[in-house]
């Protein structure tokens, strides 16, 4: 039995097969996750239900089993997205942090870096969250 906060093992699986560089999508309960995404990437599907569980619970359990050290939002064509905030907060001042436009950021889940797929329930619109694996041991610079 695993004590650790991370017990989903598919999850464990596909983080385990990823790597330094790898990114990891995590797709909120919008986002097209059959067509926008690398094909070969592992999909783990945590959409129960709408509402349960969103980006922010999943990224919280992330941050304490893999080190990131790029992150990218998909930027809304409108109002300020509160759940960006969210997402800068938890991961430091130190991970780089961008937001790409709407079809560029399918782009970049299509690409074969693409590893995992978390399709969550989150209900927001522009929640989706691309981060970049980083390596063990290694605090991410902010370019200043």
């Amino acid at each position: 039995m695993l004590t650790y906060g991370l017990i989903h093992p598919p999850l464990l699986a596909a983080l385990a097969s990823a790597g330094h560089g790898s990114r990891i999508l995590l797709a909120d309960g919008h986002f097209p996750c059959s067509t926008h995404t690398n094909p070969a990437a592992a999909t783990i599907h945590l959409n129960l239900r709408p509402g349960l569980l969103d980006v922010d619970q999943v990224l919280e359990t992330l941050l304490d089993a893999v080190p990131v050290e790029h992150a990218a939002v998909m930027a809304s064509d409108g109002p300020h997205v509160p759940a960006h905030d969210g997402y800068r907060a938890a991961l430091g001042a130190n991970v780089p942090f961008e937001a790409v436009e709407r079809f560029a950021f399918y782009d970049l889940a299509r690409t074969a870096d693409t590893a995992v797929v978390v399709a969550t329930g989150d209900q927001r619109q522009y929640a989706n969250l691309l981060l970049t694996i980083g390596v063990a041991g290694v605090t991410p610079r902010k370019e200043p």
